[in-house]
């Protein structure tokens, strides 16, 4: 690829330095003959990185697919565009259930004790929490790994057992609007009026590295936000900056805020 470098060095200025140069390689791999090539599971702001890369490559089409319907973290793949089979992204459903009359377990109990596993984030994509258990979506050559040794969750016990991705529901969020107006654009203000917190605890988790902006670390409480972009909250969730309304005759800025519930 002729820009190579200067999309690696754009995306270091966000550390996804080495992630673009390993997508780079993918789609190198496709427009040198193989039909596609399919990338590790990412975060939701990768996807723009395989746009781009694919934007200087016009013989490659780049697809998405996360498992079902609206999965948060999903896979790439670079496809050629003569090809027109399918693409097996080698994604596996795994149902997790267990006994919550002993334990009601968490997202983060879960996403936990796969990383004490030593399974790395890029080897599964989304878990879906359930009454009494989850769906975790699993790169498929991991699942034997999962059978053998994910036997337990903060101490309870648990089963898995492979189901089919047409089997998994559509992602449904509930939107919170919030109308409000703020000082300035700043990170910590706009955090604040989100997530509902003081602007003095929004730059306590901005400086405390618990606080992402497009799913990349704040660079600090002054980092001003732009219309669109995401924000979220370890604890709290994730919000948008969905529109900019105004300017109030006092100078506040007026802005419609989206929170996922």
């Amino acid at each position: 690829m002729k820009n190579r470098d200067r999309i690696i060095r754009y995306y270091q200025g966000t550390d996804n330095g080495e992630l673009a140069a390993r997508l780079i390689d993918l789609a190198d791999s496709t427009a040198k003959g193989r039909p596609y090539a399919v990338s590790e599971f990412v975060s939701p702001g990768a996807v723009q990185i395989g746009e781009t890369i694919q934007a200087h490559v016009p013989s490659l089409v780049l697809r998405t697919f996360g498992g079902y319907e609206g999965a948060e973290r999903v896979k790439l793949a670079f496809v050629s565009a003569d090809y027109d089979g399918p693409v097996d992204f080698g994604i596996t459903a795994c149902r997790l259930s267990w006994d919550d009359r002993y334990r009601l377990l968490g997202h983060r109990d879960v996403l936990g004790s796969l990383m004490s596993l030593g399974v790395g984030r890029e080897r599964f994509g989304d878990i879906i929490m359930q009454e009494a258990g989850a769906i975790l979506l699993a790169d498929t050559k991991l699942v034997p790994y999962l059978q053998q040794n994910f036997t337990k969750i903060a101490m309870v016990s648990i089963a898995i057992e492979e189901m089919p991705l047409e089997d998994i529901a559509p992602r449904q969020e509930k939107v919170k609007e919030i109308k409000t107006t703020v000082a300035s654009l700043r990170l910590d203000a706009i955090a604040s009026s989100g997530f509902g917190i003081s602007r003095t605890k929004a730059a306590e988790a901005i400086k405390g590295d618990r606080v992402q902006v497009n799913w990349q670390p704040a660079k600090g409480p002054s980092q001003d936000v732009s219309e669109g972009d995401v924000i979220s909250l370890r604890g709290k969730g994730r919000m948008e900056l969905a529109e900019i309304t105004g300017t109030s005759r006092k100078g506040r800025i007026g802005v419609l805020l989206k929170r996922y519930m």
